[in-house]
């Protein structure tokens, strides 16, 4: 049975590896790709959610423009990561297809309501506003959510945009404090779990190897990205942060957790925008999240390169 998902981004190189993944999964029926201001401002993600649409062969996938600043702060973005079109690395054509007409928020709200209760999973790989958003115009859309699998957040790794924060939480932490006290089943990939799906070199050639343009695309993406990243952590490759909310979907066995509550600050100049998990259950409050901590990585990237090869 095919589970129907949409995926809530701010592309971003690793979310557009997570948007092919998903596309050339079968098991994932993509209702609707729905883009948010994060990486690079909102007229740059509603491009490359299209870019990245008919790189992977998928015109027809509707795509939606939403939220274009957080709910109470400034837009903070992520150009000096991901360049300044958010897709730099390959030479990809303007998209063709049509941005849908209806804003994202309205899509979400509407296509929750209308697909039977428990049945629609909200992937969201950039910073929470349009879900947030959602929430709060249609709240009794809430219980309608079969799950929410975010990339966000940190509990042992720290911060990488403050010393605290991971940027998905910290561009938006009012809109992701909203999305954790929901009640929603909320599946977690903090960093502690992302920073182990490091693309060496290997893993990138074996992208490249496939001879596809998705393939070489790829590639070429994290060729670019990765610079950054080496030199910020001194590890061997980049992150791929993204495509592990996917991986999750189709392959939980890779990844491992533990249920625990997970709070988000809003208040503290310090500490604003950080994932408090309460990983040893020192306090009583009740879990309302799976915060995923491991990953088989070689696991992982067999099966992004087995999907991808499809494309």
């Amino acid at each position: 049975m095919t589970r129907k998902i949409i995926i809530d981004t701010d592309p971003g190189q690793d979310d557009a590896v997570a948007i092919l993944l998903a596309l050339a999964s079968p098991e994932l029926e993509v209702l609707g790709i729905t883009a948010v201001a994060g990486n690079v401002p909102l007229p740059l993600t509603r491009k490359n959610a299209r870019i990245v649409c008919e790189l992977g062969g998928r015109p027809d996938t509707r795509v939606f423009a939403g939220c274009d600043a957080p709910l109470e702060r400034p837009l903070v973005t992520a150009e000096y990561v991901h360049g300044k079109t958010g897709l730099n690395g390959p030479d990809l054509p303007d998209p063709t297809m049509a941005l849908q007409d209806r804003h994202a928020v309205d899509f979400i709200i509407d296509t929750l309501r209308t697909e039977a209760p428990d049945t629609v999973t909200l992937c969201a790989l950039g910073p929470l506003t349009n879900i947030a958003t959602a929430f709060q115009r249609a709240p009794d859309i809430v219980d309608r959510v079969s799950q929410i699998v975010l990339m966000g957040g940190a509990y042992f790794e720290v911060g990488n945009v403050t010393p605290t924060a991971e940027f998905n939480i910290y561009v938006d932490p009012q809109a992701a404090d909203i999305v954790f006290r929901s009640g929603c089943d909320l599946v977690i990939m903090p960093l502690d779990v992302t920073h182990r799906a490091l693309v060496t070199r290997p893993r990138n050639e074996a992208f490249r190897a496939l001879g596809t343009r998705v393939g070489v695309a790829v590639a070429e993406m994290t060729d670019f990205f990765e610079r950054f990243d080496k030199e910020k952590y001194g590890s061997e490759g980049a992150p791929l942060h993204d495509p592990c909310v996917i991986a999750y979907l189709l392959a939980p066995e890779l990844l491992s957790g533990r249920r625990v509550n997970v709070v988000v600050e809003t208040q503290s100049e310090l500490t604003l925008g950080m994932t408090v998990a309460d990983w040893w259950g020192v306090t009583d409050r009740s879990p309302n999240a799976l915060f995923i901590g491991d990953l088989d990585a070689d696991g992982f990237f067999a099966l992004l390169t087995e999907r991808l090869a499809r494309l």
